[in-house]
């Protein structure tokens, strides 16, 4: 039983993006922007999405690059926990 608890958790997903909002207590916004060819012109688009991480001793400000990954939902949006820096901002 326990290779399969541990084989799930090893499937959870890691993301890295910036930190755009520290005001939250316990919470960071994160983006991460991606180049995405258009299907119809050819052109590159730029996708954005946001991410609500969890960030227990408020570690993280804004500008840094950070890991996170996902985890149970912990509030209404909140479905992300931070793992550790990137690149810290100064």
């Amino acid at each position: 039983m326990t290779t399969t608890t541990t084989t799930t958790r090893n499937r959870r997903k890691l993301r890295t993006g910036k930190v755009v909002s520290d005001r939250m207590d316990k919470t960071v916004v994160v983006f991460i922007e991606r180049l995405v060819k258009h299907p119809e012109y050819g052109r590159y688009v730029r996708k954005r999405s946001k991410f609500k991480v969890h960030d227990e001793k408020n570690e993280c400000k804004v500008g840094d690059v950070i890991r996170f990954m996902e985890t149970r939902p912990l509030s209404k949006d909140k479905r992300w926990r931070f793992v550790g820096f990137v690149d810290r901002a100064r």
